[in-house]
């Protein structure tokens, strides 16, 4: 009978060990995700202003073709009025569906994939000084680099640019145009952002 109930015990403190890891594990997930709460915002003003961006352009290349001069920069402001309504309405939705959805597909992942010392590791990184100064630096970083990249990269793309709308407007039975089509001249004209104002992130 000792030995019965000795077992018992082991068994239900092993039970309660592990649901204490169970526990502890998903504790780091979420301090993971809490960290990432910026990407996750990031990728929610991506698919809100993706739709807009391409409207957009759509929209400015009918603005070209068939609206007189002189209405083009009522129109467009009317259009970016309606946009940033748009963004301003979308985002907060978005953004507060991927924040519920992170822990039952990112935490998943990463409790299903990850050991319990990985995610300390991980979050030891994710909330470090270092970690953080990093995450700082990147705009700036990215900015400097887009930059670069572009004014080198312009004129070998430009031509091409050039030839790619020569090539559709004869598609479309359209007159040649001036040429004044080239890679934005800043990283503030990075796709994912809406025109609406030049860059709203």
């Amino acid at each position: 009978m000792k030995t019965s109930v000795a077992t018992s015990m082991a068994l239900a403190f092993c039970l309660a060990a592990g649901v204490a890891h169970a526990q502890t594990k998903k504790e780091l997930v979420q301090r993971v995700l809490v960290t990432q709460q910026s990407e996750l915002e990031i990728v929610s003003r991506g698919i809100v202003e993706r739709p807009a961006a391409q409207m957009m352009q759509e929209a400015g290349l009918a603005i070209q073709r068939q609206v007189p001069p002189e209405k083009r920069e009522a129109i467009g402001k009317a259009i970016e009025v309606e946009v940033k309504k748009y963004i301003d309405e979308s985002y907060p939705l978005v953004r507060e569906r991927a924040i519920r959805l992170a822990p039952s597909t990112i935490g998943a992942v990463l409790e299903e994939k990850m050991s319990e010392d990985e995610l300390k590791q991980l979050v030891a990184w994710l909330e470090s000084n270092a970690n953080k100064k990093f995450q700082s630096l990147g705009p700036d970083m990215r900015n400097a680099f887009i930059q670069k990249v572009l004014a080198d990269a312009r004129p070998v793309v430009d031509p091409k640019v050039q030839a790619l709308d020569a090539r559709i407007r004869v598609v479309l039975g359209l007159p040649a145009a001036t040429p004044t089509l080239s890679l934005p001249a800043s990283a503030a004209a990075k796709p994912g952002a809406a025109p609406a104002k030049s860059s709203p992130k």
